[in-house]
């Protein structure tokens, strides 16, 4: 059985204004395990990413615990990489001062962050375009360079906060690919949040649903489509059944979410 890298323990998020309380997230559980990919999908507002936010650090649970080896995460965590739907990198910076930031803040001698740097952009496909800026870039290239950022500070863990979102079917789909290739390469564990079935599908080895605010866990699902997988698994019965029954749920929770105000 595989090591249990995050733990979360009947956390629950309360968010307090001038307009009164917010329950975000109530009574949520689940076991992340190493070098698994994990995806969440629910309704708008959720509490999809406060969860995640509360995973990298950003923010603490108004009760439970969450942990990372076995230790409760209490300030920002330097071992989990936060990729997020905007591409957020520096436009003045070319491609591989962009990805090499990180180790540079670091104190990791130019020679050796450069040389990190550029086996990244070559796992993800980027070779050619180290001296670019991102303005010279297309969306999905960008957000190539985003995410091998990231990599670059070697975490333990990938957030992704629905990093492939604004991206077109054809790129998304691609990144979707690369995403997995870079997995199985360097074994990272990944919690994932998107909103569309499909893509939970595909990447993950266990999809969460979470019910409408505050947001609990309302199924998990042991994805077992076969590995190495591949687009043309959308068109097998399994991965049909599994979404039917996925969107099921999701509808559930949309359809009683429609008066509630949206948190996120």
């Amino acid at each position: 059985m595989s090591e249990i890298l995050i733990r979360a323990e009947n956390v629950t998020k309360t968010f307090v204004s001038r307009k009164g309380r917010v329950e975000a997230v109530r009574d949520f559980s689940i076991d992340v395990q190493r070098g698994k990919v994990v995806c969440i999908v629910g309704a708008s507002g959720c509490g999809k990413s406060t969860f995640l936010n509360m995973v990298a650090g950003f923010i603490q649970p108004t009760s439970g615990c969450i942990s990372l080896e076995g230790k409760p995460i209490t300030s920002i965590e330097p071992r989990c990489g936060m990729i997020f739907q905007s591409y957020a990198l520096f436009p003045w910076m070319t491609v591989l001062d962009n990805v090499s930031f990180g180790p540079r803040l670091k104190g990791v001698r130019k020679s050796e962050r450069y040389q990190k740097a550029r086996r990244w952009i070559e796992m993800v496909g980027l070779q050619g375009f180290e001296d670019a800026y991102p303005g010279e870039l297309s969306g999905g290239m960008q957000q190539r360079v985003a995410l091998s950022r990231v990599l670059a500070n070697e975490p333990d863990v990938l957030l992704c906060d629905e990093p492939f979102a604004a991206l077109d079917a054809m790129t998304r789909q691609i990144m979707q690919q690369e995403l997995l290739h870079i997995v199985q390469k360097s074994g990272k564990t990944v919690i994932f949040i998107t909103h569309s079935i499909d893509e939970a599908l595909i990447l993950s080895d266990t999809l969460v649903v979470m019910s409408a605010r505050p947001g609990q866990v309302k199924a998990v699902y042991d994805n077992d489509l076969p590995h190495p997988r591949k687009l043309e698994v959308q068109l097998t019965d399994r991965f049909l059944k599994l979404k039917r029954q996925v969107w099921n749920l999701v509808q559930e929770e949309v359809v009683g979410s429609m008066t509630m105000p949206v948190i996120r």
